[in-house]
């Protein structure tokens, strides 16, 4: 059984690899998305204390998600083993983002390469949530590395863990606390309490995931001849530095791999955001850290997989 697992995770990582996230096969996000919407508007109806409505919310959308999951892949290998495996490696597939986040990241590089900086913030609204109207090329550089970094843990070690400890379900499960974190878990007027479970439930999750990357992370630098000693040293020196007790890890280890220093002042829908900076300024930011920060995260895709694979070997 842990061979089997095993390879269903590899042959769905390699199929992210080839094909990413192509808009004409369905999302299981897509839909956990618009159950949160209706779940949202549903409990807040009945339940005036924002803080237990989150709650509420939290374990409808996660439990819900794993067993839907669950029971869907079980029903298809009841019909065929082959259906089981195939339900099995799509769910574990779409919670990859290999290859959607280097499509993405590199449009902003071509925008850039092309001096097309309207274009450039554009595409960067695709894939950050600060505002990218007013960003000059610099700042537009520096929110790319910073994005590759943070989604290296969410969008591919944490759920890869995830799915070599549990499986497809517990994989999707994941995803499901990914996103209402991403929908609900602000500090905002209106998600201060509702979104305190989401964004709680977030930071336990990704917690061992960032904490694995601090070792991938640098190691994936040296693979790629950048630098390893110091993606180390400011990993253990700056990772406390985010506001997120998770975030701040990956940031660290991608900024010293660079040589570079990220942090700052943001706005997100206008409000000014100031975030501790990371990592020292050994060179100034430039075009080709965001090529380099898509190499070094393919690298590090490569090494979760192989330690989840070595991993799932000593404990089977």
């Amino acid at each position: 059984m842990t061979y089997f697992i095993t390879i269903q995770i590899i042959f769905a990582y390699i199929l992210d690899l080839i094909i990413g996230d192509p808009e004409w096969l369905p999302h299981p996000i897509v839909l956990i998305g618009k159950v949160i919407e209706i779940l949202e508007k549903g409990i807040t109806k009945v339940i005036t204390n924002k803080k237990v409505a989150g709650i509420i919310l939290a374990f409808l959308v996660v439990a819900g998600t794993y067993f839907f999951v669950f029971v869907l892949i079980w029903f298809a290998a009841r019909l065929h083993w082959i259906f089981g495996i195939i339900a099995s490696i799509y769910f574990v597939f779409t919670s990859l983002s290999v290859k959607d986040l280097a499509i993405e990241t590199n449009r902003v590089y071509t925008s850039l390469n092309r001096n097309n900086l309207p274009l450039a913030r554009k595409n960067l609204s695709r894939i950050v949530g600060r505002d990218t109207e007013d960003l000059n090329e610099r700042e537009i550089i520096r929110a790319s590395v910073e994005t590759v970094a943070e989604n290296t843990v969410d969008g591919i070690v944490s759920p890869v863990f995830f799915a070599f400890i549990g499986g497809a379900p517990l994989s999707m499960a994941y995803k499901a606390i990914n996103t209402l974190d991403s929908m609900v878990g602000y500090r905002n007027k209106r998600y201060i309490d509702m979104g305190w479970a989401a964004a709680k439930l977030d930071d336990i999750a990704n917690f061992i995931p960032a904490r694995i990357s601090m070792l991938l992370i640098p190691v994936a630098s040296f693979f790629c001849r950048k630098g390893f000693r110091n993606s180390l040293r400011i990993v253990l020196r700056d990772r406390k530095k985010h506001a997120s007790p998770n975030s701040g890890i990956p940031e660290a280890a991608f900024a010293g791999a660079l040589g570079i220093r990220i942090g700052g002042a943001n706005y997100y829908k206008g409000k000014l955001v100031g975030k501790s900076c990371i990592g020292d300024a050994e060179k100034p930011l430039e075009l080709l850290d965001i090529k380099d920060s898509i190499r070094i995260m393919y690298v590090c895709s490569v090494l979760s997989i192989v330690f989840g694979c070595c991993i799932k070997l000593l404990i089977k």
